[in-house]
Formats: structure tokens, C-alpha cells, sequence
């Protein structure tokens, strides 16, 4: 199953907080606590789970090595998990149909999926590119959820 529509309403009620886990060298895990959300890819439309990573995390450096991913949310006892292959769209991970300009509207999109606001985007899009934040747009390839509690 991956229709993602659980996942969307469980991090809405938790502030978009969700943990992220990668694999490393030595095929252990590393979670990290994350904002994320759901969007549309921005090529196939398809909705993903997004967040936004700095430039030289650990989470990075993992999911060049092995894209594969396993995010999860929770709200109470509610939780939900998606896994899948992670793509990454930044200033060290290219993609030749993105451009700066492209970049900061796909920066700022993730942000807005996680629930971010901003009063000043110029300033947003300068700390972006200063930390050489990249994006990370999870592709659904099973999901999974606890029954509902009745």
C-alpha cells in the first residue's frame, strides 16, 4: 500500500515532526528528528514526503550512499511509516531540470508542506542557500500504520 493520506494527517497534528531513519556505511540505522510533509513531486505530480536537510548532515551523506528511507509520524498513540527511495534536489545534488530559481520554489514548498511560515522569504532563501540546505522528496514504496484506537 501506498497511498500516504494517513501520514499526511498524523504529521499535521504534530507540527510536522516526524523521525527519519538512514542507513550507514555499516548498514546500522541513524534516526534524527525531522520537519516534514507531504507534497507533489515536482515532476510526476505524485505526492512524496518532504523535508529539508543541511548541506553536510549525516542524513545526506547516508542517503547518497543508499536512498533508501524509512520516515514515521505519530500523534498520540496514533503512528504511521513510510518507506521508500529518497531523491535529493540541492546545490551539491543536482538535477538538470532544476534551477536556482526552481530550487528556492522547491525549498520553500517543502517548507510549507512541514507547516513553515515565514515573514521575510529573501532572507529564507539566503540562509537556505548559505547552509546549502537540499531537498529530500520521499517516494512512497510501502506504508504502514497502527489500527485506529476505537
Amino acid at each position: 500500500m501506498t497511498d500516504i493520506s494517513a501520514f499526511a494527517e498524523l504529521i499535521s497534528l504534530d507540527n510536522g515532526l516526524c523521525v527519519l531513519s538512514t542507513l550507514r556505511s555499516d548498514g546500522s540505522i541513524q534516526s534524527s528528528l525531522v520537519n516534514a510533509g507531504v507534497l507533489p513531486h515536482p515532476f510526476t505530480g505524485e505526492p512524496v514526503v518532504g523535508l529539508v536537510a543541511i548541506g553536510g548532515s549525516l542524513k545526506l551523506r547516508h542517503l547518497r550512499a543508499d536512498p533508501r528511507t524509512t520516515i514515521v509520524a505519530r500523534a498520540g498513540w496514533q503512528w504511521a511509516s513510510v518507506e521508500g527511495a529518497a531523491q535529493l534536489i540541492g546545490p551539491d545534488d543536482t538535477h538538470p531540470d532544476v534551477d536556482s530559481q526552481a530550487l528556492r520554489t522547491l525549498l520553500r514548498d517543502v517548507f510549507k508542506a512541514a507547516g513553515g511560515t515565514h515573514d521575510d522569504w529573501d532572507t529564507y532563501d539566503r540562509v537556505m542557500a548559505e547552509e546549502r540546505r537540499t531537498a529530500v522528496l520521499i517516494a512512497p514504496t510501502r506504508v504502514y500504520t497502527n489500527p485506529a484506537a476505537s
